[in-house]
């Protein structure tokens, strides 16, 4: 094994070569890339004009909780296939298109009755 380095504030990170895999067809995938993929899972979603105006009728914020949450509902969503999908959380919900990682209209818990033009939903 290699020797640890130690960056403040994080895990401890090891140098040096790891042991092969036995397994011929098993690829190996650096940190970077590894990162990276992490990152472009994690894009900040997009809110619409009308979802903004929305949002400020209807005195809703958004926290970064809530955004981590609507990223992570809208990346099960697309893994799942779906087009346009209501994110429900915290007394809010969301509809959004997938595709463009954009909420279209945004409503409280006095507003939620109907939902149209959606197909699926993501309860966080």
């Amino acid at each position: 094994m290699g020797e640890q380095i130690f960056i403040p504030g994080s895990l401890p990170v090891f140098s040096g070569t790891a042991k092969k895999s036995t397994r011929a067809n098993q690829k190996s995938v650096s940190f970077k890339d590894v990162l990276q993929q992490n990152l472009a899972d994690f894009k900040d979603i997009k809110i619409s004009a009308h979802a903004k105006k929305r949002l400020e009728q209807r005195n809703i914020t958004l926290s970064q909780e809530n955004m981590t949450k609507l990223t992570k509902a809208v990346n099960k969503a697309e893994s799942k296939g779906a087009k346009d999908t209501l994110v429900l959380m915290d007394q809010i919900a969301l509809v959004v298109n997938i595709k463009n990682k954009t909420v279209i209209t945004a409503m409280g818990q006095e507003n939620m009755n109907v939902f149209t033009q959606i197909d699926s939903a993501v309860i966080v």
